[in-house]
């Protein structure tokens, strides 16, 4: 927990201070090209105050053990992490099947988080008020988390809205319903920045709200997270967390990264393309399994590929060494087998800093046997996880 707080309270200064002062990048601690030449850089975030300083709201931080059995962090999340629904909906379902086994083992509730998450959205409203209206922004039914969206809508009781639905006028959001527009304070997107405004980004998106970025500039709407949050969440600048810590809080990293090859490096690269069978390499922008090499699965075309793509667009890819994830029983046509697992710790980041790291998390199995690849959109699994009191 004071890990995982130790690097959302770094990775949070990080963005304000790209988009503002950016010290970090004049004092060297961080190259400047991999932070403006990255995609997800937005240069109309440069000088906006968010409110309540807090540019990653809901942070997902992904957990590995190594073989010596000490945790990692394998990567961080801060776009729009997905997942909080299957941490609930996994404790609930083992409650109703288990109902004696918590009250033996003594759990920690995580179903307080919900409120946790309702408290720390309407923290953000930049208008102080005692009921802010909050919103929930999904792409549609037809996007693969719709799902989690319905059910964070539900169990907040906040609205559920598509693009649509929300009209920009006099530097502001509202939502249209059957008594007329309602002024929005808060919006929890679940939608990327490209299709976040067709004003701002890419014209022709029609999921997101022409002038929500006008409004948001004008300080009369929270929007959670914060657009150009992904420069933090590349699997580059991953390398340099630990720096971070040690640059805005002064203290050496609680839990460590994995050990991590910047192939836009001559001396990283040939060492990564001499190793590639033993290395996991991933593509800089991607996430959710995709653009990954895991040299020790991989068949000779495939390594050869890789490489190739490699020495093409060094600057596109990271490389690490496989580490074999720890494993958990699971059930297997009725037989127990074990299985990879990592674990997802969720974090939420309110007003003036303040941080509430879910006592729970999601554990990721990697359903096929042998695989590392635990991601849902890969055929993966999930655990209810348990943190005793």
């Amino acid at each position: 927990e004071k890990g995982v707080k130790q690097r959302v309270t770094a990775l949070n200064r990080f963005l304000h201070d790209i988009y503002h002062e950016q010290r970090i990048l004049r004092d060297g601690v961080v190259p400047r090209k991999l932070v403006v030449a990255n995609r997800y850089f937005r240069p109309e975030m440069a000088g906006v105050d968010v409110p309540g300083g807090a540019y990653i709201t809901t942070v997902g931080i992904d957990l590995v053990r190594d073989e010596s059995g000490r945790f990692r962090v394998l990567e961080d999340n801060l776009r729009t992490p997905s997942g909080f629904s299957y941490l609930f909906k996994t404790r609930s379902i083992m409650k109703e099947l288990f109902p004696d086994l918590f009250h033996r083992c003594d759990v920690r509730d995580v179903e307080r988080s919900m409120n946790e998450f309702l408290s720390t959205l309407r923290s953000l409203a930049p208008n102080p008020k005692g009921d802010p209206t909050i919103a929930l922004l999904t792409p549609g039914q037809y996007n693969s988390a719709y799902y989690e969206h319905v059910f964070l809508a539900q169990q907040m009781g906040i609205h559920l809205v598509e693009g649509r639905d929300l009209v920009y006028r006099d530097h502001k959001i509202y939502m249209r319903g059957i008594g007329g527009l309602k002024q929005v304070d808060v919006v929890y997107r679940r939608v990327d920045d490209d299709y976040l405004d067709p004003l701002a980004f890419l014209p022709e998106s029609v999921l997101g709200v022409a002038g929500i970025m006008n409004a948001y500039r004008a300080g009369n709407v929270a929007i959670v997270n914060a657009p150009g949050t992904g420069v933090a969440d590349d699997k580059a600048i991953y390398a340099y967390v630990p720096d971070m810590i040690r640059y805005y809080l002064g203290e050496e990293p609680l839990i460590p990264n994995v050990p991590t090859y910047l192939l836009s490096r001559e001396e990283d690269r040939r060492y990564a393309l001499e190793n590639l069978s033993s290395m996991v390499v991933k593509e800089t922008s991607l996430s959710g399994g995709y653009g990954m090499l895991i040299g020790p699965c991989a068949a000779p075309d495939e390594l050869r590929e890789f490489a190739e793509r490699i020495r093409r667009e060094p600057g596109r890819y990271i490389a690490q060494p496989t580490i074999r994830l720890s494993r958990a029983p699971v059930l297997v046509d009725g037989r127990l087998a074990p299985r990879h697992i990592d674990l997802r710790a969720f974090a939420l980041l309110g007003a003036n800093g303040r941080i509430h790291v879910i006592p729970g998390g999601l554990t990721r199995v990697a359903l096929r046997e042998g695989s590392l690849v635990v991601n849902s959109s890969q055929g993966g699994g999930c655990k209810d996880t348990w943190v005793l009191r």
